[in-house]
């Protein structure tokens, strides 16, 4: 169980949003924190503190007016931290090349693979004949739906038909190097963890697994490592006072695979 960094863009500004406000039209989002520093230095900072396989997330599509801006703040931070971090958001197999060459370490992959509600093999052949399956995260970020859990798309947007569940994860696990999963109804709130999807993922734990959404606090942090086993990776956005939380940064960096009663 390891703390895995997060740089969020939108609008070509570092932000941490509540996730499941997000909305293409009028590129709007309810904003948790807007940062004055540019993707690059949060990319030194994980750098210095040794801290590998964060994530950054393009959260404009690639019609948005903003898009240019915020690729152009991910590449600053891939070339400050070069296969240090994984980069998601409108990738696909035509571009994810360009990606891995300016030094992500991997692609992470939602709509290209999940659309029409359904998963396009096709596609995610596409996409590991381009990268590799050993450069691809795919992320089954999802929200609750008649008591299951469902991957959703379109930054978050669109419900799929596919439930999260073993059978589905056996299948993709056989595509990729990692899962990245939001529990999408917590992103952002610092509410409390999403127990219930954090047992399903534990559970099956075949590859590794990223978790994020609603970790608020220490409790809640040892809630999810109690819950999981240590079996999950986590993530922490908005809560870290990084980003004008209230947790420390310097002590969930230090918490990486730390059995320390101090931490």
């Amino acid at each position: 169980m390891k703390f895995r960094p997060c740089i969020d863009i939108h609008n070509g500004t570092v932000k941490q949003i509540v996730g499941g406000s997000l909305k293409d039209q009028g590129d709007q989002a309810d904003t948790n924190f807007a940062s004055e520093l540019g993707a690059d230095y949060y990319a030194k900072r994980y750098r210095a503190d040794g801290l590998m396989g964060g994530h950054i997330i393009l959260l404009n599509p690639s019609t948005s007016e903003y898009y240019e801006a915020t690729k152009a703040q991910a590449m600053k931070a891939l070339a400050a931290y070069p296969e240090g971090l994984q980069i998601g958001g409108g990738i696909h197999a035509d571009n994810a090349q360009e990606y891995i060459r300016a030094g992500a370490s991997h692609v992470i992959v939602t709509s290209y693979v999940f659309q029409e509600g359904k998963i396009q093999w096709e596609n995610l052949a596409r996409l590991v004949q381009a990268v590799g399956r050993e450069k691809i995260v795919l992320d089954l970020s999802c929200r609750k739906k008649d008591g299951d859990y469902y991957i959703v798309t379109d930054r978050w947007q669109t419900f799929t038909e596919v439930k999260l569940e073993e059978s589905v994860l056996d299948k993709l696990a056989g595509c990729c190097d990692e899962f990245l999963v939001h529990g999408v109804d917590v992103e952002g709130k610092a509410s409390g963890v999403e127990l219930e999807l954090v047992r399903l993922l534990s559970d099956w734990g075949k590859i590794p697994i990223t978790y994020a959404g609603g970790i608020g606090s220490m409790e809640d942090l040892r809630k999810f490592e109690e819950t999981s086993g240590g079996k999950l990776d986590f993530t922490i956005g908005s809560a870290l006072d990084l980003f004008g939380g209230a947790i420390p940064y310097e002590k969930i960096a230090r918490y990486n695979g730390a059995k320390d009663e101090n931490r």
